[in-house]
């Protein structure tokens, strides 16, 4: 863990006032305090929960410098919010046909924390099955997933909840779907990783899928994976890393976007009257509702300047892809929503070596869970969307949580 930045260090950074992160701004109208520190500097000091220092990016082209920079690491593992160990992270262990199941056994194949050669090598055994062809191989049965959920919302009845009744599901069956997931194996999937549970139960399970995917392989992401030459700890990390990460992203994305459209009624207007207007403006949508306040922080593993920004080696670097997306400097008038935007390269889905691997296949789910609602109800209505007001984070790396959306129709 770094050292408090000394008086000398400080001197280099834009400011030197340490600050927290804001926690009064909403998904649809981030806190005002990322706007004053994007005018002080590129990057502000930052105090970390276990009080560690160090800085939170917040202006757009440095984001992107740091973020493609291979001098930064995603180890050791640290939170803008909160410290979480290994205790926390893998609450026991437990065996496993004759086996010890714990996270950190998983390491060598988690992306999360992964850097150089072994990220490559562990993110090209699936990079095919998440390209722009390969997602819009998914194209018909995400169409066909979030048509059911239209069926679901319509026998729930008017008012519902947008995220329970409809977006989470859209996610989780989608995912599902993309990974290869076994029907039979469905409901537990959702249960584990929709709902609470403990690592190691979550080991369990994906151990389960991949003997079924041994057993009774078919064309998907898991059996191609446990035909792959990785090792069996890497296999089973990336396993556990693709399963946790970016659905709950695309349930957020949806409610949050309708939201958007329903609190902009001439933007909502536009895309009924075009829709051919989604195409563009999902990444406008992307832009002004980015789930990450900071993204997972990096460390500088040498003495860097970037941008005209010193980074010394060991310190923690956060880049706010809320904050970055409201850059002035790259969006004209950034707090004007716009379907008509040119709002390509958002942080929406991150940018560089960490990237949202499913970002391609996310953009359709979210398309389509927008626009066959939209089409399914002429006179959707917003009763209440409970993200409207300041809510708690949703994970300690500092994340919006979508809330309750609860919309209604005639």
């Amino acid at each position: 863990m770094s050292e408090p930045i000394s008086d000398s260090d400080a001197k280099k950074c834009p400011i030197h006032e340490i600050r927290k992160v804001p926690i009064d701004g909403t998904p649809l109208s981030p806190s005002a305090t990322f706007e004053q520190w994007r005018k002080e500097g590129a990057a502000t000091p930052l105090e970390y929960e276990d009080g560690h220092q160090g800085l939170v990016v917040t202006r757009y082209e440095l984001a992107k410098l740091i973020l493609e920079d291979k001098r930064f690491s995603q180890k050791p593992i640290r939170m803008p919010l909160h410290q979480i160990s290994r205790e926390e992270s893998a609450p026991g262990t437990t065996i496993i046909d004759g086996e010890l199941a714990t996270a950190s056994d998983l390491d060598p194949g988690n992306l999360l924390f992964l850097d150089g050669e072994q990220h490559l090598k562990i993110r090209r055994a699936v990079t095919s099955r998440f390209s722009v062809r390969s997602a819009k191989g998914y194209e018909s049965d995400i169409k066909k997933i979030v048509s059911k959920q239209i069926e679901n919302l319509i026998s729930q009845g008017s008012p519902v909840d947008l995220s329970e009744h409809y977006s989470e599901p859209i996610s989780a069956a989608g995912h599902a779907r993309v990974l290869g997931i076994p029907e039979s194996l469905y409901s537990d999937y959702e249960r584990l990783f929709v709902g609470k549970s403990e690592e190691r139960e979550k080991i369990e399970y994906l151990r389960r899928v991949l003997a079924f995917k041994k057993a009774s392989p078919a064309d998907d992401l898991l059996s191609e994976l446990v035909k792959s030459e990785l090792q069996k700890n890497e296999i089973e990390g990336l396993t556990l890393s693709l399963m946790v990460s970016g659905r709950d992203n695309v349930a957020y994305m949806i409610s949050t976007g309708i939201v958007a459209l329903l609190k902009h009624p001439d933007q909502l207007q536009a895309l009924r009257d075009n829709p051919a207007l989604i195409d563009g403006g999902i990444e406008e949508l992307l832009r002004i509702s980015a789930v990450f306040l900071t993204m997972f922080p990096r460390t500088a593993t040498e003495d860097v300047e970037i941008d005209g920004v010193k980074i010394p080696c060991g310190q923690s670097v956060s880049v706010s892809a809320v904050a970055a997306n409201y850059d002035e400097r790259q969006y004209s008038d950034p707090d004007r929503f716009d379907l008509s935007r040119d709002a390509f390269g958002h942080l929406g889905f991150g940018y560089g070596l960490h990237g949202c691997l499913g970002q391609q296949v996310a953009r359709i789910e979210i398309r389509e869970g927008i626009m066959q609602l939209l089409q399914a109800f002429p006179n959707l209505k917003l009763v209440h969307a409970e993200q409207d007001e300041p809510m708690p984070f949703y994970h300690p790396v500092a994340a919006y949580q979508v809330g309750e959306v609860i919309v209604g129709w005639d």
